[in-house]
């Protein structure tokens, strides 16, 4: 089985700015991406407590998408002045790589979307994160969705759990499911779509 690439994006811009980042992302960014062949989703979202405000996620025929020159078109020293504009005062954490668990999933529609970031991991530590985000969240009845992606970096690996929810679900998760990784979890944060 082939995986699935992604990008993922976690965005906070400055309060000054938010309405002009999400006229940019609506009408310019998003458009933009969706254009590109082998981006086959792209969907925004809205922290409903906390920081990073918003969440973007690409799903991607495989990671290579971003290598091609239709992507390169749009992206880096080519991207429009709006985008260099927005995304030079935004703080941005932005993360490429595979989908690892299940390894060929789209983005399903959801009402709620968990995210679980265990940053600079080594890469032995896949088969644990996964089974602890399966442990977690597989069982709920609110649950559509889980995928873990990895996104390497500094000899290391960012895991991040991505939790699709067809209801909200503010049953509490049980913290010692991820006692093996506590000093690796650095978000754990919830998202609802943003209207189009």
């Amino acid at each position: 089985m082939s995986k699935k690439g992604f990008l993922l994006v976690l965005m906070q811009p400055p309060a000054n700015m938010e309405e002009e980042f999400n006229a940019w992302y609506d009408s310019e960014h998003l458009p933009e991406r969706l254009a590109v062949p082998g981006v086959e989703t792209a969907i925004r979202y809205s922290s409903i407590a906390g920081v990073p405000d918003y969440l973007a996620i690409y799903d991607l025929k495989d990671k290579a998408v971003l290598e091609t020159e239709a992507y390169l078109r749009v992206a880096g020293d080519r991207s429009s002045p709006w985008t260099k504009r927005v995304t030079g005062r935004t703080n941005v954490y932005r993360s490429v790589g595979d989908q690892v668990y299940p390894g060929d999933a789209l983005t399903p529609v959801a009402s709620r979307v968990t995210i679980v970031r265990f940053r600079g991991l080594p890469a032995s530590a896949q088969a644990g994160v996964v089974k602890v985000m399966r442990t977690a969240f597989e069982g709920r009845p609110s649950t559509v969705g889980v995928r873990v992606f990895a996104y390497p970096v500094g000899g290391k690996v960012d895991y991040i759990g991505f939790v699709s929810s067809g209801v909200p679900d503010d049953a509490p998760v049980d913290p010692r499911i991820f006692s093996e990784f506590y000093g690796a979890i650095d978000l754990f944060n919830t998202y609802v779509p943003r209207p189009r």
